[in-house]
């Protein structure tokens, strides 16, 4: 396959997964329920669309803490695709196993990986796994000079963005990471990475 990324978008992925307000009940695991994506013109400098993609556990439920934080339900989650449709929509919509990709942290890459192997999905990204992915959140505590890495609603107040929609729902966060990606493309910060490079992974 084809791993250059000619067109300069970029596919900013935020995920939201079962929860608990401490361990999970037992047998249980953490599983994607939903998966927000923003697409953003690198040359352009705008978000150009946002998509949601809501997605069925098959190993845990929606607890009421996941409910409160992320506004999900266990019918709205129980109407959703598999984690494998899921996975495929994402390599044949929105060219995952091609576009470079970003998240604010490492959170949702590791998921992905956990989640896939657990379930002998294709992973839906570009190999190596670190390889196409970005972490928002060590570039911009980078190129705003912050010791720690703060929280995305943290980081739109440093960069004065507004908060756009629900904090920890996917598809918000994904267009307010956007956000913050432009913020930094406009700064000259957001990286370029050479082939075979992780920028801003950990």
């Amino acid at each position: 396959m084809d791993t250059t990324n000619s067109d300069g978008l970029l596919n900013v992925i935020d995920l939201e997964a079962t929860c608990w307000d401490g361990q999970p009940p037992p047998g249980a695991v953490s599983e994607v329920i939903e998966i927000g994506l923003t697409v953003v013109d690198l040359r352009a400098r705008e978000r150009t669309q946002r998509h949601r993609i809501v997605v069925r556990p098959v190993r845990s439920t929606v607890s009421a803490f996941c409910t409160e934080l992320t506004g999900l339900t266990q019918a709205e989650v129980d109407r959703g695709v598999g984690f494998a449709e899921a996975c495929r929509t994402l390599s044949e919509r929105y060219a995952a196993g091609v576009r470079p990709w970003a998240s604010w942290g490492d959170y949702d890459r590791r998921q992905f990986t956990r989640q896939c192997r657990a379930q002998g999905v294709a992973y839906p990204f570009g190999h190596p796994a670190e390889r196409t992915h970005t972490n928002a959140k060590a570039v911009f505590a980078d190129a705003y000079g912050l010791r720690g890495r703060p929280g995305m609603a943290q980081a739109l107040r440093l960069a004065g963005l507004p908060l756009e929609g629900r904090h920890h729902r996917g598809e918000d966060d994904a267009w307010n990471i956007g956000a913050l990606v432009l913020d930094l493309v406009a700064r000259g910060a957001w990286p370029v990475p050479a082939p075979g490079s992780a920028p801003g992974s950990g």
